[in-house]
């Protein structure tokens, strides 16, 4: 079998130079999206819909559905619920739906629709991730959802940790810059990953709005495997949305 193509895109902005068509594109927002997608997925949720815009999460909160909502690592005003993972235990959101909507994550999950499929990253699932792609025999883009369409560390860590574990596998290669130093990256932040984390930006964000609890659950590696990925379906406003399942 010939290797598989693997590839880094640092930046939603960047996704269009990058052909994704036939590729499995793996979106990662460690700081917080992808990581509490994949806490709600633990916990029994049924579907989550990610939005991008305000505007869409206010219309689907008038057909009764919950909404997790956040602008700059805050709570909107119109949600139900802001953007930690410990919100969602097992009560709370075991066989609900739930309409999603942040301020970096959820625009880069929707990019990648028309590749062969999207999947939601994170260090919560990275090991059946990667065995999940090992067997895919489908080339593979890892999205960083980054801040504001700006590299993002936390997410280059993400992409460098999954890269290196895919390549020792053998079953892929990689010519890419971005990704070669994101192993850089992620080898050299791994001697003192704590200390490492003292540079990324979104963790003294987290801190200054009080969320400096979820970081050390977001570094914490293979507590499921379930990997959510991206669906198409009508629902009630007769559109076509994404939606994320297991």
């Amino acid at each position: 079998m010939n290797p598989l193509k693997l590839e880094v895109c640092f930046s939603p902005i960047q996704f269009p130079l990058f052909q994704t068509d036939d590729k499995i594109v793996v979106v990662v927002d460690i700081l917080r999206a992808t990581t509490v997608i994949t806490t709600m997925f633990i916990n029994g949720v049924n579907k989550v819909i990610p939005v991008k815009t305000i505007e869409e999460a206010k219309e689907l909160k008038k057909t009764g559905l919950l909404v997790v909502a956040e602008r700059d690592g805050q709570k909107l005003d119109f949600a139900d619920f802001g953007n930690s993972p410990f919100y969602f235990t097992k009560e709370v959101v075991e066989n609900k739906t739930l309409v999603y909507s942040t301020t970096n994550g959820t625009n880069a999950l929707t990019l990648g629709l028309n590749s062969n499929k999207v999947i939601v990253g994170s260090f919560l699932n990275i090991s059946s991730i990667v065995e999940y792609l090992n067997k895919s025999l489908t080339d593979v883009i890892i999205l960083c959802a980054g801040w504001k369409d700006r590299f993002s560390l936390e997410d280059c860590l993400f992409a460098g940790a999954l890269t290196k574990k895919l390549l020792e596998a053998g079953c892929f290669y990689t010519k890419c810059d971005s990704a070669n130093a994101s192993v850089d990256l992620w080898e050299k932040a791994q001697e003192n990953l704590d200390a490492y984390l003292e540079k990324v930006a979104q963790k003294h964000r987290l801190q200054k709005l009080g969320l400096h609890n979820v970081i050390p659950y977001c570094f914490e590696h293979d507590k499921t495997n379930l990997i959510p990925y991206l669906c198409l379906e009508k629902d009630k406003l007769k559109e076509n949305l994404p939606y994320l399942i297991v």
